[in-house]
């Protein structure tokens, strides 16, 4: 059964019956949503991290400088994996990731006209942010996906956001090419809002977890 038992809903079963069969449907919709939330953060991860040394260099960065800058990403990365799972206990998966997918790309735009101090300043934060919202979305993937089917769905996560991951580089490359560095990044920015709609679309399936055991 995906709906857990209660001593209210033992006594309506009709009742329970139809809301184990909304609960079924809704989590066979829940995993392709957050996949799809997954691609996008991990993609705009990697996307980030490839245009970050640009931005950098085009307001007089050095070389130690823009390692000085992606180690303080790494750094909130780092963090934000801690934090991000601190805040979702609390305040739950949906909000945790509008939060962070939101200052992810407020982040990102922000980067933009700031001046490089001001800049290295920010990236700890963005850090956090970016890499905070994974630790969230992969621990929702068994709220998601009834236990027998538990690791399969899992390799299937992983392999999408790796995948993700490996290939935009590439795209927003020729993106970039095309338009620039700063246009580039901020359709970067852009598709992370995308991120909202659905994880609020998600939140149902969430809410109509299966068991654990």
């Amino acid at each position: 059964m995906l709906i857990p038992r209660f001593a209210a809903e033992a006594a309506t079963p009709r009742k329970s019956e139809a809301g184990a069969g909304a609960g079924s449907r809704l989590s066979q919709f829940g995993f392709p949503l957050l996949l799809s939330v997954g691609v996008i953060d991990s993609a705009t991860r990697m996307a980030f991290l490839t245009f970050l040394p640009f931005v950098l260099t085009a307001k007089g960065a050095s070389l130690p400088t823009v390692g000085l800058a992606l180690t303080l990403v790494f750094a909130g990365g780092a963090a934000g994996k801690l934090v991000c799972a601190f805040i979702g206990a609390r305040i739950g998966a949906v909000a945790t990731v509008w939060l962070t997918e939101a200052v992810t790309a407020l982040g990102i735009v922000a980067l933009l006209p700031l001046s490089l101090e001001a800049a290295l300043l920010l990236l700890p934060l963005v850090g956090v942010a970016l890499n905070g919202t994974s630790s969230v979305l992969y621990g929702s993937v068994p709220d998601l996906v009834e236990p027998a089917r538990r690791q399969r769905a899992f390799g299937i996560f992983y392999t999408g956001t790796i995948g993700a991951g490996a290939v935009s580089p590439a795209l927003y490359g020729l993106l970039g090419d095309a338009v620039g560095v700063p246009s580039a990044l901020v359709v970067v920015a852009a598709i992370v809002l995308l991120t909202l709609p659905i994880t609020l679309a998600l939140r149902p399936a969430l809410a109509t977890r299966p068991p654990t055991s």
